[in-house]
């Protein structure tokens, strides 16, 4: 029986949430174990050389799909050692991105419907809210990705604010454009009000 607990970070790109995730799991040490996705697995790899190729957006979504569903027996495992698990990208992203990306009808109820036997939901979901084009400045340094133009995160971002709407209990809305340390000392404040830490 699992009695760790699942803490993710969301986010459009450029939002900050891999270093603010990175910083947490150093503050809270080796009770945490810090995870990303895509993974770093040959199906994570081949998510990301899928969006790089520019392939069909329904191949895209089951890469994804597929590396989340290895991923979560290794989540599963750290949860049954009692680890606090702290995913950088978790199934918000998927619903966040695949929603405008996909080509077919009611493409967010697809999706549910494919994780429904498989998927655990996180404890807590830290959602970092930026200006699409402060994000943009954050990342003009890099090629831009597939996902990574202003208008598209605009969209993306408005479909995790749709997501936090939904399950209020479960997101923390966090504006991204405060200091890094203020960011985690809100993170840390918030798992210890839920009991968590």
């Amino acid at each position: 029986m699992m009695n760790g607990k699942l803490i993710t970070f969301e986010g459009i790109d450029g939002s900050g949430k891999s270093t603010i995730a990175r910083m947490l799991s150093e503050r809270i040490g080796e009770f945490a174990v810090l995870t990303v996705e895509p993974t770093k697995s040959w199906i994570g790899k081949s998510v990301i050389r899928a969006m790089e190729e520019q392939r069909d957006p329904i191949t895209i979504a089951l890469l994804f799909i597929a590396d989340r569903k290895e991923h979560l027996s290794e989540i599963e495992k750290w949860l049954d050692e009692g680890k606090l698990v702290i995913c950088d990208r978790f199934i918000d992203s998927t619903f966040a991105y695949q929603k405008e990306h996909l080509n077919i009808p009611d493409a967010e109820r697809w999706l549910s419907a494919v994780h429904e036997p498989f998927l655990i939901k996180p404890d807590v979901t830290f959602l970092l809210r930026i200006t699409p084009e402060k994000a943009m400045e954050r990342i003009e340094e890099r090629v831009p990705a597939l996902f990574e133009h202003a208008s598209f995160l605009a969209r993306v971002q408005e479909n995790y604010l749709d997501l936090a709407e939904r399950e209020r209990e479960r997101f923390v809305i966090m504006d991204a454009e405060r200091e890094k340390e203020e960011l985690v000392d809100e993170c840390l404040r918030v798992l210890k009000e839920r009991g968590i830490l």
